[in-house]
């Protein structure tokens, strides 16, 4: 069966997505603002409550565009050394230049602070990349496990031919994992037709203007894949 990875946004979401039969989550901060790193008592609070759960956490300091200063990118490293400390099993980042490129010299620095330490995805700023079968290549050269996508496209559903076409360009060196718009509906659609074996959701509902995953969701994702 394919893995679900369930993106979480706060402690609640995370009792969610397990009662629901998530093995492996990411773990952020401030969803509606499409993520942002999460607070290092939470981690702590759900490895210990979690033991044998996968936990991945998103590096991501400030919302907006994905173009550094040299303080945040130090900020990304002292956080990533954070998570790391607290048991994070995989690190979540995502670096580009002003152009739409990867950001080359800042990717390398942050994976020298992971050092084999953990799993590491660049997320979907690979989305905003002028030259995606390039960047490709470069985040495989990086020594990334997996890109966080959703083919360029509002959502993996309407990105699955791109998704397709760099799944199988990856030829097994990286995992591409579609996420943007999955449910319950469309996710096995979208592995069968991208050939993907991963696949991201955060199977939320909004409560109060807050989104929050749903146990329920969780386990029609995993029953329909």
């Amino acid at each position: 069966m394919a893995l679900l990875e369930v993106c979480c946004g706060n402690l609640e979401s995370v009792d969610a997505a397990v009662a629901g039969g998530a093995r492996r989550i990411e773990l952020c901060a401030d969803l509606e603002l499409d993520g942002l790193t999460p607070p290092m008592a939470w981690l702590r609070a759900v490895r210990e409550r979690y033991p044998e759960l996968t936990i991945h956490v998103l590096i991501r300091p400030r919302e907006g565009d994905f173009v550094y200063s040299p303080e945040e990118a130090d900020l990304m490293a002292l956080q990533i050394e954070s998570a790391l400390t607290f048991g994070a099993d995989g690190i979540v980042i995502g670096c580009l230049t002003a152009d739409g490129d990867i950001d080359i010299p800042l990717m390398e620095y942050l994976v020298s602070v992971v050092s084999h330490r953990a799993s590491i995805t660049f997320h979907r700023a690979f989305d905003r990349c002028r030259h995606p079968f390039k960047a490709l290549e470069q985040i495989i050269g990086l020594g990334c496990d997996r890109i966080l996508t959703s083919g360029q496209a509002p959502t993996a559903e309407e990105g699955a031919d791109k998704l397709r076409k760099l799944h199988r360009r990856a030829k097994g060196r990286i995992i591409i994992l579609p996420g943007g718009g999955v449910t319950p509906e469309n996710a096995a659609s979208i592995l069968e037709r991208t050939g993907c074996t991963e696949i991201h959701a955060s199977a939320s509902e909004t409560v109060d203007g807050k989104k929050k995953t749903s146990t329920a969701r969780v386990e029609a994702i995993l029953q329909a894949l």
